[in-house]
């Protein structure tokens, strides 16, 4: 199977049980869903896919939400999961594009490219009426050790976007809603001040799923699209949300279009927005 950044329904399920093929589930909810991926996924999975936490596979030591862990933690948990560097990954979640790309940007971050999303997630699979299996899934041992190589250029940390404020060397795209960019939504989590980071404009993630079955839209529209943003000025896109997840949506888009010089602001909103010595612009400034 070759590399790719998304893989369609069809096409996986045509590949289900393949040993070359590992199937991750990487469903995650904000609070304000009111969803359990945990009992979702014990009630009904792709067959033969495993439960991928983020909250889990993560620095819990950082204070801030599901931060990158450190190399040797991701490899460790990904090698419980039955997957080694060469298996062909594919990551999906139950609201289609929300979670998943987070998992598959973590597996890019750490070396491994052989990574897809599975375009239109588990909302589209179900739909179709493909084969679903319930309770709980032991993971196929990973034949060797999973080996990473970190990329740090795909990362960027508190300090990165301080300088970038002044230098404006990279544009940075807000994955949240438009409410919440703005400052006009309370966020999610207590003690989360409103607005946005000065200079960046705002992407809302599901812009880039407009079609009517939860697909990833087609390449010419994200392309008019990141370009009404200043995404095709030549600059580098630093991609940032609530907490790194939905950015990853951004960056998997701008994957889909070839782009390489794309990082994730691992901390997002949840660090920027909670400090009291970060500037934070508020108002619609820089939305579309």
């Amino acid at each position: 199977m070759n590399d790719m950044p998304l893989i369609s329904t069809a096409r996986l399920a045509a590949r289900l049980g393949d040993p070359e093929i590992r199937v991750l589930d990487a469903s995650w909810y904000l609070p304000d869903h009111h969803r359990d991926p945990a009992a979702e996924y014990l009630d009904a999975h792709i067959p033969g896919a495993v439960p991928f936490d983020i909250d889990a596979v993560a620095d819990t030591r950082s204070g801030l939400p599901h931060t990158l862990p450190r190399p040797a933690f991701f490899a460790s948990a990904v090698a419980a999961l039955g997957v080694g560097n060469d298996h062909f990954v594919v990551v999906y979640d139950g609201m289609g594009f929300f979670s998943a790309p987070r998992v598959w940007w973590m597996f890019r971050v750490f070396g491994h490219d052989r990574v897809a999303v599975l375009d239109g997630g588990f909302p589209k699979w179900r739909a179709e009426g493909r084969a679903r299996d319930s309770g709980s899934a032991s993971p196929a041992p990973a034949p060797r050790p999973f080996r990473c190589e970190f990329r740090g250029a795909m990362v960027r940390g508190l300090a990165d976007m301080r300088a970038n404020i002044d230098s404006a060397a990279a544009l940075v795209l807000d994955a949240r809603g438009p409410g919440r960019f703005a400052g006009s939504d309370a966020e999610p989590r207590p003690g989360v001040r409103p607005g946005h980071i000065p200079g960046s404009r705002n992407l809302p993630y599901g812009r880039l799923c407009d079609t009517e079955d939860g697909t990833m839209a087609d390449p010419a529209d994200l392309a008019g699209l990141f370009a009404s943003l200043g995404a095709g000025d030549g600059r580098a896109v630093v991609c940032s949300c609530g907490s790194g997840v939905t950015a990853c949506v951004l960056a998997l888009g701008l994957h889909v279009l070839g782009r390489e010089d794309v990082a994730v602001y691992d901390g997002s909103w949840s660090e920027w927005g909670t400090r009291d010595d970060t500037p934070v612009e508020t108002g619609p400034a820089g939305a579309d």
